[in-house]
């Protein structure tokens, strides 16, 4: 099964920056999306084929989560449980058979890190909610997890160890979210490419390719060995984040 992973960076704004035309290219049987930035009444959108689940944020214009999928899933749950978590329409899991499939978008800790006390209970409150699924049945997990989890996952570490997305704090919450039973599936097939998934728009970041991979693919350890291929879409460019690919056999029917 191909798994596609996208943080669009709104989704109106990445509709009129071609995405459909990629969306049909690049074909996945199941398509996470983040930061869809919608209410409700402002989705007109026709995908033939596909099954669409949306959680929106209850603040206008911020957040939210879209999961596509070519198969119908046994059951479709939004949010992790806890009201205070689930304000922002950050999570959408499936139910399949075999495995579930959870899209996510992890709070940003704020460039003064003013939301880190919170980030760090959501991580803590996701790490709870995913690791119950996977006593169950394996996980999948795709996403932005809005964290650069090692010095190779970013140009500058040096330069950003007390900024958000590379503090010690959040990179030990991944660690932990990893030693629960996830496998980073990327840097697990690619252990020593640097390579990255969002630039920032400001002095050409993109175009120097000083970036972050703050997106991922995590797969129960029970599962890992199905990975046939994780990769980023880095030349894909209607957003500020690139797409993620992961190839795995795994089966929803």
């Amino acid at each position: 099964m191909k798994f596609i992973s996208w943080n669009v960076d709104g989704f109106r704004a990445c509709l009129r920056h071609g995405f459909l035309g990629t969306f049909k290219e690049l074909d996945p049987d199941i398509f996470g999306m983040q930061d869809t930035r919608l209410s409700p009444d402002e989705v007109e959108i026709d995908l033939p084929g596909y099954y669409k689940y949306w959680n929106y944020s209850k603040e206008k214009s911020f957040d939210g989560t879209a999961v596509f999928t070519k198969i119908k899933p046994m059951t479709v749950a939004y949010g992790i449980g806890i009201p205070e978590f689930d304000q922002q329409g950050r999570t959408i899991t499936l139910e399949y058979p075999e495995f579930y499939y959870v899209n996510t978008y992890v709070p940003f800790s704020g460039e003064h890190l003013q939301r880190l006390s919170f980030r760090v209970m959501w991580d803590q409150a996701f790490r709870n909610y995913v690791t119950k699924l996977a006593n169950n049945k394996p996980v999948i997990i795709g996403g932005d997890m809005s964290v650069a989890a090692e010095p190779i996952d970013l140009a500058e570490p040096s330069e950003n160890h007390h900024n958000a997305s590379f503090t010690g704090t959040e990179r030990k919450e991944f660690q932990e979210l990893l030693d629960a039973g996830f496998e980073d599936t990327f840097r697990t097939l690619h252990p020593d490419e640097r390579a990255y998934t969002y630039w920032s728009a400001r002095e050409d970041a993109r175009e120097k390719n000083l970036g972050w991979r703050l997106d991922y693919f995590l797969v129960s350890n029970d599962i890992a060995n199905k990975v046939e291929k994780s990769t980023i879409l880095s030349s894909i460019d209607e957003s500020d984040h690139a797409p993620i690919e992961l190839i795995a056999d795994v089966h929803a029917e």
